[in-house]
Protein backbone atom coordinates (compact mmCIF):
# COMPACT_ATOMS: atom_id res chain seq x y z
CA UNK A 1 0.00 0.00 0.00
CA UNK A 2 1.31 3.48 -0.22
CA UNK A 3 0.97 6.51 2.02
CA UNK A 4 0.84 10.02 0.04
CA UNK A 5 0.46 12.46 2.41
CA UNK A 6 3.67 11.80 4.24
CA UNK A 7 7.33 12.51 2.74
CA UNK A 8 8.26 10.22 -0.06
CA UNK A 9 10.87 7.43 0.43
CA UNK A 10 13.50 9.23 -0.53
CA UNK A 11 12.93 11.97 2.34
CA UNK A 12 13.74 12.17 5.54
CA UNK A 13 11.52 9.48 7.41
CA UNK A 14 8.70 10.59 10.03
CA UNK A 15 9.44 9.54 14.00
CA UNK A 16 11.56 12.50 15.39
CA UNK A 17 8.11 14.40 17.13
CA UNK A 18 9.18 17.71 19.27
CA UNK A 19 10.41 16.97 22.83
CA UNK A 20 7.37 18.91 24.32
CA UNK A 21 4.83 16.52 22.72
CA UNK A 22 5.75 13.01 23.29
CA UNK A 23 2.35 11.81 22.76
CA UNK A 24 2.78 13.07 19.11
CA UNK A 25 6.08 11.43 18.94
CA UNK A 26 5.24 8.63 20.21
CA UNK A 27 2.24 8.42 17.64
CA UNK A 28 4.75 9.22 14.68
CA UNK A 29 7.08 6.38 15.52
CA UNK A 30 4.44 3.60 15.49
CA UNK A 31 3.13 4.85 12.18
CA UNK A 32 6.79 5.17 11.13
CA UNK A 33 7.16 1.50 11.82
CA UNK A 34 3.37 0.76 10.58
CA UNK A 35 4.45 2.20 7.17
CA UNK A 36 7.42 1.00 6.58
CA UNK A 37 6.12 -2.65 7.02
CA UNK A 38 3.40 -1.26 4.46
CA UNK A 39 5.56 -0.03 1.83
CA UNK A 40 8.61 -2.28 1.82
CA UNK A 41 7.22 -5.78 3.18
CA UNK A 42 8.39 -7.65 6.58
CA UNK A 43 11.36 -6.72 8.66
CA UNK A 44 12.95 -7.84 11.34
CA UNK A 45 13.71 -5.63 14.21
CA UNK A 46 16.81 -4.84 12.89
CA UNK A 47 15.79 -3.71 9.64
CA UNK A 48 12.98 -1.65 11.18
CA UNK A 49 15.72 -0.01 13.19
CA UNK A 50 17.15 0.98 9.94
CA UNK A 51 14.58 1.94 7.89
CA UNK A 52 13.19 4.05 10.77
CA UNK A 53 15.83 5.67 11.84
CA UNK A 54 15.12 4.47 15.46
CA UNK A 55 17.11 2.88 18.05
CA UNK A 56 16.45 -0.56 18.53
CA UNK A 57 15.46 -0.71 21.95
CA UNK A 58 13.00 1.89 20.94
CA UNK A 59 11.94 -0.27 18.10
CA UNK A 60 11.08 -3.29 20.36
CA UNK A 61 8.75 -1.34 22.34
CA UNK A 62 6.87 -0.17 19.55
CA UNK A 63 6.81 -3.53 17.70
CA UNK A 64 5.43 -4.75 21.34
CA UNK A 65 2.64 -1.93 21.37
CA UNK A 66 1.76 -2.61 17.93
CA UNK A 67 1.14 -6.80 18.95
CA UNK A 68 -1.04 -4.99 21.67
CA UNK A 69 -2.88 -3.67 19.24
CA UNK A 70 -3.35 -6.20 17.24
CA UNK A 71 -1.57 -4.42 14.23
CA UNK A 72 1.42 -6.35 14.04
CA UNK A 73 2.35 -9.91 14.35
CA UNK A 74 5.41 -11.75 14.56
CA UNK A 75 5.98 -14.00 11.75
CA UNK A 76 8.61 -16.75 10.81
CA UNK A 77 12.36 -15.80 11.17
CA UNK A 78 15.21 -15.65 8.88
CA UNK A 79 18.96 -15.12 9.27
CA UNK A 80 20.25 -11.36 9.11
CA UNK A 81 23.21 -12.55 7.29
CA UNK A 82 26.03 -15.41 7.09
CA UNK A 83 26.65 -15.19 10.64
CA UNK A 84 24.63 -13.95 13.51
CA UNK A 85 21.21 -14.64 14.75
CA UNK A 86 18.59 -15.05 13.52
CA UNK A 87 15.88 -12.34 13.05
CA UNK A 88 11.91 -12.65 13.28
CA UNK A 89 9.80 -11.15 10.97
CA UNK A 90 6.98 -8.82 12.02
CA UNK A 91 4.42 -8.61 9.52
CA UNK A 92 1.41 -6.58 9.02
CA UNK A 93 -1.59 -8.23 11.05
CA UNK A 94 -4.73 -7.71 8.45
CA UNK A 95 -6.89 -10.07 10.35
CA UNK A 96 -9.22 -6.99 12.57
CA UNK A 97 -8.99 -3.79 10.94
CA UNK A 98 -10.20 -2.78 7.30
CA UNK A 99 -10.99 0.46 5.25
CA UNK A 100 -13.72 0.33 2.51
CA UNK A 101 -13.42 2.23 -0.50
CA UNK A 102 -16.45 3.03 -2.82
CA UNK A 103 -16.60 4.60 -6.25
CA UNK A 104 -19.97 5.97 -7.66
CA UNK A 105 -19.31 6.38 -11.59
CA UNK A 106 -21.73 7.10 -14.31
CA UNK A 107 -22.25 3.32 -15.24
CA UNK A 108 -21.96 1.61 -11.63
CA UNK A 109 -21.33 2.09 -8.07
CA UNK A 110 -17.87 -0.63 -6.80
CA UNK A 111 -17.18 -1.22 -3.23
CA UNK A 112 -14.09 -2.55 -1.73
CA UNK A 113 -12.79 -3.67 1.47
CA UNK A 114 -9.07 -4.17 1.81
CA UNK A 115 -7.61 -5.52 5.52
CA UNK A 116 -4.38 -3.58 7.11
CA UNK A 117 -2.47 -6.01 4.69
CA UNK A 118 -3.86 -5.59 1.75
CA UNK A 119 -5.99 -8.81 1.56
CA UNK A 120 -9.69 -8.00 -0.26
CA UNK A 121 -12.41 -9.42 2.10
CA UNK A 122 -15.70 -7.66 0.59
CA UNK A 123 -16.56 -6.82 -3.29
CA UNK A 124 -19.24 -6.02 -4.98
CA UNK A 125 -20.05 -3.90 -8.45
CA UNK A 126 -23.75 -2.88 -8.82
CA UNK A 127 -24.17 -1.50 -12.82
CA UNK A 128 -26.58 1.30 -12.45
CA UNK A 129 -27.03 3.94 -14.83
CA UNK A 130 -26.22 6.56 -12.47
CA UNK A 131 -26.14 9.44 -14.74
CA UNK A 132 -29.71 8.60 -15.93
CA UNK A 133 -30.42 8.55 -11.88
CA UNK A 134 -31.70 10.58 -9.42
CA UNK A 135 -28.87 11.30 -6.84
CA UNK A 136 -31.50 9.83 -4.03
CA UNK A 137 -31.87 6.72 -6.01
CA UNK A 138 -28.35 6.03 -6.19
CA UNK A 139 -27.33 7.10 -2.41
CA UNK A 140 -30.17 4.50 -1.11
CA UNK A 141 -28.15 1.73 -3.55
CA UNK A 142 -24.64 2.79 -2.05
CA UNK A 143 -26.17 2.77 1.16
CA UNK A 144 -27.29 -0.77 0.71
CA UNK A 145 -23.97 -1.73 -0.64
CA UNK A 146 -22.15 -0.31 2.18
CA UNK A 147 -25.03 -2.83 5.21
CA UNK A 148 -24.49 -5.48 3.45
CA UNK A 149 -20.24 -5.02 3.38
CA UNK A 150 -20.38 -4.23 7.23
CA UNK A 151 -22.91 -7.40 7.52
CA UNK A 152 -19.96 -9.28 6.05
CA UNK A 153 -16.96 -7.77 8.22
CA UNK A 154 -19.28 -8.50 11.01
CA UNK A 155 -19.30 -12.03 10.34
CA UNK A 156 -15.85 -12.29 9.52
CA UNK A 157 -14.81 -10.01 12.79
CA UNK A 158 -13.15 -7.24 10.99
CA UNK A 159 -13.85 -3.55 11.96
CA UNK A 160 -13.93 -0.67 9.65
CA UNK A 161 -11.27 1.93 10.35
CA UNK A 162 -13.23 4.07 7.94
CA UNK A 163 -14.51 4.58 4.39
CA UNK A 164 -13.94 6.63 1.56
CA UNK A 165 -16.29 7.36 -1.43
CA UNK A 166 -15.17 8.44 -4.95
CA UNK A 167 -17.12 10.57 -7.23
CA UNK A 168 -16.12 12.35 -10.24
CA UNK A 169 -15.55 15.83 -10.93
CA UNK A 170 -15.26 18.81 -8.31
CA UNK A 171 -15.43 17.63 -4.24
CA UNK A 172 -15.83 20.05 -1.31
CA UNK A 173 -14.04 17.41 0.68
CA UNK A 174 -14.78 19.35 3.74
CA UNK A 175 -17.89 18.83 3.66
CA UNK A 176 -18.51 15.76 1.63
CA UNK A 177 -20.06 17.41 -1.24
CA UNK A 178 -20.00 16.77 -4.47
CA UNK A 179 -19.52 20.02 -5.90
CA UNK A 180 -19.96 19.76 -9.25
CA UNK A 181 -19.72 16.31 -11.33
CA UNK A 182 -21.24 16.78 -14.90
CA UNK A 183 -20.41 13.17 -16.00
CA UNK A 184 -23.34 12.02 -13.41
CA UNK A 185 -25.32 15.08 -13.30
CA UNK A 186 -24.74 16.06 -10.04
CA UNK A 187 -24.31 19.22 -8.59
CA UNK A 188 -23.73 20.28 -4.81
CA UNK A 189 -25.05 17.08 -4.06
CA UNK A 190 -24.30 17.08 0.14
CA UNK A 191 -23.48 12.81 -0.27
CA UNK A 192 -21.63 12.69 3.11
CA UNK A 193 -24.69 14.43 4.81
CA UNK A 194 -27.19 12.01 2.72
CA UNK A 195 -25.38 8.96 3.57
CA UNK A 196 -25.34 9.64 7.03
CA UNK A 197 -29.26 9.90 6.95
CA UNK A 198 -29.60 6.96 5.30
CA UNK A 199 -27.23 4.73 7.32
CA UNK A 200 -27.12 6.54 10.92
CA UNK A 201 -24.64 4.91 13.41
CA UNK A 202 -23.76 1.79 11.19
CA UNK A 203 -21.85 4.25 8.97
CA UNK A 204 -18.19 4.06 9.86
CA UNK A 205 -15.95 7.30 9.71
CA UNK A 206 -16.75 8.68 6.09
CA UNK A 207 -14.99 11.09 3.39
CA UNK A 208 -15.54 12.40 0.14
CA UNK A 209 -12.64 12.48 -2.56
CA UNK A 210 -12.43 12.88 -6.61
CA UNK A 211 -11.69 9.28 -8.50
CA UNK A 212 -8.91 9.82 -10.31
CA UNK A 213 -7.32 11.12 -7.11
CA UNK A 214 -8.42 7.93 -5.15
CA UNK A 215 -7.47 5.75 -8.42
CA UNK A 216 -4.13 7.18 -8.72
CA UNK A 217 -3.12 6.22 -5.01
CA UNK A 218 -4.15 2.64 -5.66
CA UNK A 219 -1.87 3.08 -8.98
CA UNK A 220 1.05 4.40 -6.72
CA UNK A 221 0.68 1.71 -3.98
CA UNK A 222 1.92 -0.64 -6.83
CA UNK A 223 5.08 0.82 -7.63
CA UNK A 224 6.36 2.41 -4.73
CA UNK A 225 9.55 1.15 -3.77
CA UNK A 226 10.67 1.15 -7.12
CA UNK A 227 12.05 4.63 -7.45
CA UNK A 228 9.56 6.27 -9.12
CA UNK A 229 8.31 9.49 -7.54
CA UNK A 230 5.95 11.22 -10.40
CA UNK A 231 3.25 9.15 -11.77
CA UNK A 232 0.11 10.49 -13.46
CA UNK A 233 -3.03 8.47 -13.31
CA UNK A 234 -5.97 9.00 -15.57
CA UNK A 235 -8.93 7.48 -15.37
CA UNK A 236 -11.16 6.87 -18.51
CA UNK A 237 -14.72 6.26 -18.70
CA UNK A 238 -17.44 8.95 -19.55
CA UNK A 239 -15.26 11.21 -18.09
CA UNK A 240 -11.23 11.67 -18.16
CA UNK A 241 -9.81 12.78 -14.72
CA UNK A 242 -6.24 13.10 -13.95
CA UNK A 243 -4.63 11.58 -10.62
CA UNK A 244 -0.98 13.48 -10.18
CA UNK A 245 1.46 12.28 -7.75
CA UNK A 246 4.71 14.58 -7.72
CA UNK A 247 7.93 13.37 -5.80
CA UNK A 248 5.72 11.10 -4.12
CA UNK A 249 2.88 12.94 -3.12
CA UNK A 250 -0.64 13.33 -4.26
CA UNK A 251 -0.54 17.10 -5.93
CA UNK A 252 -4.20 18.45 -5.08
CA UNK A 253 -3.54 21.99 -6.27
CA UNK A 254 -4.37 25.14 -4.22
CA UNK A 255 -8.09 24.37 -3.41
CA UNK A 256 -8.05 20.66 -4.38
CA UNK A 257 -9.01 21.16 -7.29
CA UNK A 258 -6.24 20.23 -9.72
CA UNK A 259 -6.26 16.86 -12.06
CA UNK A 260 -9.26 18.24 -14.18
CA UNK A 261 -7.83 17.29 -17.57
CA UNK A 262 -10.61 15.95 -19.21
CA UNK A 263 -11.66 19.44 -19.68
CA UNK A 264 -8.40 21.11 -21.79
CA UNK A 265 -9.90 22.69 -24.84
CA UNK A 266 -8.11 20.45 -27.57
CA UNK A 267 -10.98 19.48 -29.98
CA UNK A 268 -10.61 21.65 -32.81
CA UNK A 269 -14.21 20.48 -34.16
CA UNK A 270 -15.71 22.15 -30.43
CA UNK A 271 -18.03 19.26 -29.66
CA UNK A 272 -19.92 19.83 -26.69
CA UNK A 273 -19.18 18.61 -23.55
CA UNK A 274 -21.33 17.93 -20.46
CA UNK A 275 -19.31 20.61 -18.14
CA UNK A 276 -21.77 22.82 -20.90
CA UNK A 277 -18.33 24.35 -22.88
CA UNK A 278 -17.19 23.03 -26.23
CA UNK A 279 -13.87 21.48 -27.51
CA UNK A 280 -13.04 19.56 -24.16
CA UNK A 281 -9.88 16.64 -24.48
CA UNK A 282 -12.94 14.50 -22.88
CA UNK A 283 -15.27 14.30 -26.11
CA UNK A 284 -12.02 13.25 -27.81
CA UNK A 285 -11.20 10.44 -25.86
CA UNK A 286 -13.99 9.54 -23.19
CA UNK A 287 -15.81 6.53 -23.27
CA UNK A 288 -18.68 8.23 -24.98
CA UNK A 289 -16.08 9.06 -28.05
CA UNK A 290 -15.11 5.68 -28.53
CA UNK A 291 -18.74 4.20 -29.29
CA UNK A 292 -19.86 7.13 -30.97
CA UNK A 293 -16.77 6.34 -33.07
CA UNK A 294 -16.88 2.70 -33.83
CA UNK A 295 -20.91 2.19 -33.67
CA UNK A 296 -24.05 3.55 -34.88
CA UNK A 297 -26.60 4.60 -32.01
CA UNK A 298 -28.60 1.43 -32.10
CA UNK A 299 -25.87 -0.78 -31.87
CA UNK A 300 -25.62 -3.44 -28.76
CA UNK A 301 -22.14 -1.44 -27.55
CA UNK A 302 -24.83 1.52 -27.12
CA UNK A 303 -26.95 -0.29 -24.95
CA UNK A 304 -26.67 0.48 -20.87
CA UNK A 305 -28.24 -2.55 -20.23
CA UNK A 306 -25.51 -4.78 -21.25
CA UNK A 307 -22.21 -3.84 -18.67
CA UNK A 308 -19.91 -2.40 -19.69
CA UNK A 309 -16.98 -4.79 -19.68
CA UNK A 310 -18.69 -6.86 -21.83
CA UNK A 311 -19.40 -4.11 -24.27
CA UNK A 312 -15.71 -3.04 -24.10
CA UNK A 313 -14.42 -6.97 -24.42
CA UNK A 314 -16.71 -6.92 -27.89
CA UNK A 315 -15.55 -3.29 -28.76
CA UNK A 316 -12.04 -5.14 -28.67
CA UNK A 317 -12.95 -8.31 -30.32
CA UNK A 318 -13.98 -6.55 -33.48
CA UNK A 319 -10.70 -4.28 -32.88
CA UNK A 320 -8.65 -7.35 -33.26
CA UNK A 321 -10.38 -9.22 -36.33
CA UNK A 322 -10.05 -6.10 -38.22
CA UNK A 323 -13.34 -4.54 -38.38
CA UNK A 324 -12.42 -1.38 -40.58
CA UNK A 325 -14.69 1.03 -38.62
CA UNK A 326 -13.32 0.09 -34.80
CA UNK A 327 -10.23 0.27 -36.45
CA UNK A 328 -10.71 3.73 -37.51
CA UNK A 329 -11.84 4.57 -34.19
CA UNK A 330 -9.26 3.23 -32.20
CA UNK A 331 -6.64 5.22 -34.34
CA UNK A 332 -8.19 8.28 -33.85
CA UNK A 333 -8.60 8.01 -30.12
CA UNK A 334 -4.98 7.07 -29.78
CA UNK A 335 -4.01 9.99 -31.78
CA UNK A 336 -6.14 12.24 -29.70
CA UNK A 337 -5.18 10.46 -26.34
CA UNK A 338 -1.42 10.38 -27.38
CA UNK A 339 -1.97 14.69 -28.15
CA UNK A 340 -3.25 15.00 -24.67
CA UNK A 341 -0.59 12.74 -22.83
CA UNK A 342 1.88 14.92 -24.37
CA UNK A 343 0.95 17.93 -23.07
CA UNK A 344 0.49 16.15 -19.67
CA UNK A 345 3.95 15.14 -19.93
CA UNK A 346 5.46 18.23 -21.07
CA UNK A 347 4.04 20.37 -17.70
CA UNK A 348 4.20 17.79 -15.68
CA UNK A 349 7.36 15.66 -16.35
CA UNK A 350 5.68 12.27 -15.08
CA UNK A 351 8.04 8.91 -14.62
CA UNK A 352 4.81 7.05 -16.28
CA UNK A 353 1.26 8.05 -17.27
CA UNK A 354 -0.75 4.81 -16.52
CA UNK A 355 -4.12 4.39 -18.74
CA UNK A 356 -6.78 3.86 -16.52
CA UNK A 357 -10.91 2.94 -16.71
CA UNK A 358 -12.24 1.73 -19.68
CA UNK A 359 -8.54 2.02 -21.75
CA UNK A 360 -7.57 -0.95 -19.44
CA UNK A 361 -10.09 -2.93 -21.51
CA UNK A 362 -8.43 -2.24 -24.74
CA UNK A 363 -5.72 -0.16 -24.73
CA UNK A 364 -3.14 -2.76 -25.71
CA UNK A 365 -4.61 -2.26 -29.66
CA UNK A 366 -4.09 1.73 -29.29
CA UNK A 367 -0.76 2.17 -26.72
CA UNK A 368 1.83 1.42 -29.64
CA UNK A 369 0.28 4.21 -31.04
CA UNK A 370 -0.25 6.58 -27.99
CA UNK A 371 3.46 5.87 -27.14
CA UNK A 372 4.57 7.05 -30.44
CA UNK A 373 2.47 10.02 -30.19
CA UNK A 374 3.71 10.92 -26.98
CA UNK A 375 7.36 10.55 -28.49
CA UNK A 376 6.78 12.45 -31.36
CA UNK A 377 5.42 15.71 -29.30
CA UNK A 378 6.64 15.59 -26.04
CA UNK A 379 9.84 18.59 -26.29
CA UNK A 380 12.11 17.14 -24.15
CA UNK A 381 14.26 14.32 -25.62
CA UNK A 382 13.19 10.64 -25.34
CA UNK A 383 9.67 12.21 -23.87
CA UNK A 384 11.25 13.42 -21.21
CA UNK A 385 11.63 9.92 -20.07
CA UNK A 386 7.96 9.34 -19.53
CA UNK A 387 5.90 6.08 -20.11
CA UNK A 388 3.08 5.36 -20.75
CA UNK A 389 1.48 1.80 -19.16
CA UNK A 390 -1.87 0.50 -18.68
CA UNK A 391 -3.50 0.18 -15.62
CA UNK A 392 -4.10 -3.43 -14.70
CA UNK A 393 -6.83 -2.23 -11.60
CA UNK A 394 -9.28 -1.07 -14.43
CA UNK A 395 -12.53 -0.02 -12.84
CA UNK A 396 -11.70 -1.08 -9.31
CA UNK A 397 -8.88 1.53 -8.80
CA UNK A 398 -10.62 4.72 -7.26
CA UNK A 399 -12.54 1.94 -5.02
CA UNK A 400 -9.15 0.40 -3.94
CA UNK A 401 -7.88 4.21 -3.54
CA UNK A 402 -10.80 4.71 -1.32
CA UNK A 403 -10.12 1.86 0.79
CA UNK A 404 -6.45 3.09 1.46
CA UNK A 405 -7.02 6.63 2.16
CA UNK A 406 -9.90 5.30 4.74
CA UNK A 407 -6.60 3.50 6.36
CA UNK A 408 -4.79 6.34 6.28
CA UNK A 409 -5.98 7.15 10.25
CA UNK A 410 -4.40 4.06 11.14
CA UNK A 411 -0.92 4.69 10.31
CA UNK A 412 -1.60 8.61 11.73
CA UNK A 413 -2.40 7.67 14.94
CA UNK A 414 -2.30 3.71 15.73
CA UNK A 415 -3.15 3.77 19.41
CA UNK A 416 -6.13 5.72 18.31
CA UNK A 417 -7.68 2.47 16.86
Amino acid sequence: MSHLTAPPPHAVPAGQAAPQDRGAGRRANLGAVLRLLRDAGPHSRAQLATGTGLPKPTVTTLVAELVALGLVREGPTRREGAVGRPGTLIHLDGSGLCGIGMEISSGYVQLLALALDGETLHEHRLGLSVADSDPGTVLDSAAQLVRACLAELDRQGVRPAGLTLAVPGVVDRASGTARYAPTIGWRGVPVADELAARLGSELPPLAVDNDAKLAALAEYALVQGDGLYDMVCLTGERGIGAGIISDGRLLRGATGFAGEAGHMPLDPGRRPCVCGRRGCWETMVGLDAILRLAADADDPLHDTAIELPERLAELGRRARSGDERTGRAMAQVADDLGLGVALLADVLNPRVVVLGGYFTHIGDVMLDRVREVVHERVIAPDAGGCEVRLSTLGFTAAARGGAYAALEGVYQDPGGV
